[in-house]
């Protein structure tokens, strides 16, 4: 009964088994290698269009590397006040950006909302160089919430900060769960609702170590390969994340997986909705569950083994004293079985 993260769950057997067979012989370095080319090529059917593909290590590599590519002096990169690259990152984005700052953006639900973005942007004035100047906007898919953006609201988002110059970087390391709880094609989740670059994940979704930067329009990473090199993130020996990948996008697996941890989220939301000792904190469509739960229920359920976090309460979430707010994450790993002796310990 492990619900700490998605990042606890082990690698898939197809994707094991692809990192074992391209372990053998002799390939190109640096990207270069016939099975690097590829899967980059698979990153285009993906997307239906002309992508460029940098691999990266870590989705906090992805996310600072990829705000990276439009910083100038002074830069702001605005984000929700509860975003991963906010909270998470360990001031990486600044300084992969070599003197950024990140600056919140209010929404409910931990996601940003349109007009307040649009009030966070008339805030800066060009004119005095003292506050800086935004370069890009980052919005979070699915959100760390739980949320999922609707595609209209990503294109909102987009108009908005299109209008002002301003580029869009989805952090997409949940991004399969966001597109398999919507329905909807990869490009109608990204480039289509007007984002420029994002974050691929694949690490939180069976795979074993793989992340990917993906730029939409290929001439906004004309420099990038720089910003890459000089960050440590062009691995010479690069196919072992394409092997993963080459798995990983092969036969929709990446969205079977996908489908499959937000099937196990979803029978976690009816059971705790049903539960005499827990109700949901607020409602989430991905993999990750929100959920008050009695301080007795949830010791008694840690005491048989089951493993997830406490998460910090605020905003208008109401937690008794006799109670915890706890985040529950599903993966592709997650069994019925481990579901339903959750449920049954918390009551």
């Amino acid at each position: 009964m492990i619900f700490s993260s998605d990042n606890w769950s082990g690698a898939h057997p197809a994707i094991s088994a692809s990192l074992a067979r391209h372990a053998e012989g002799m390939a190109a370095a640096y990207g270069a290698s016939a099975l690097d080319v590829a899967v980059a090529r698979r990153f285009d059917d993906l997307f239906e269009r002309e992508v460029a593909v940098f691999h990266v290590g870590t989705g906090t590599a992805a996310n600072s590397l990829a705000l990276s590519a439009f910083n100038r002096p002074g830069g702001v990169v605005l984000c929700h006040g509860e975003a991963h690259i906010m909270v998470d990152e360990c001031g990486a984005p600044e300084f992969f950006a070599h003197g950024s700052r990140l600056a919140p953006v209010a929404g409910s639900n931990g996601m940003m909302e349109p007009a307040a973005l649009g009030r966070a942007l008339e805030a800066f004035d060009p004119a005095f160089v003292h506050g800086g100047r935004p370069v890009a906007v980052s919005i979070s898919q699915s959100a760390e919430s739980g949320a999922v953006y609707a595609p209209d609201t990503v294109r909102e988002i987009a108009s908005i900060a299109h209008g002002h110059g301003l580029a869009v970087h989805m952090d997409g390391a949940r991004f399969a769960n966001a597109v398999a709880a919507l329905g909807i094609s990869p490009a109608e989740a990204s480039w289509k609702a007007g984002v420029d670059v994002m974050s691929f994940g694949g690490t939180k979704n069976g795979c074993w170590c793989a992340e990917a930067i993906v730029f939409f329009d290929k001439e906004k990473a004309a420099d990038f390969a720089y910003n890459h090199k000089r960050a440590g993130q062009l691995f010479s020996k690069s196919r072992f994340v394409s092997a993963q990948f080459d798995a990983y996008l092969s036969d929709g697996l990446w969205l079977s997986l996908a489908s499959h941890a937000n099937a196990m989220a979803d029978a976690l939301r009816e059971g705790i909705a049903a539960a005499s000792n827990a109700r949901p904190a607020w409602e989430t469509r991905a993999n990750e569950v929100f959920a008050i739960v009695k301080r007795s229920a949830a010791d008694r359920a840690r005491s048989e083994g089951a493993l997830f976090y406490d998460w910090h309460v605020g905003g208008d979430t109401p937690v008794a004293q006799d109670e915890i707010l706890v985040r529950l994450v599903a993966s592709w790993s997650t069994t019925p079985e481990e579901v339903e002796s959750f449920i049954r310990l918390i009551g």
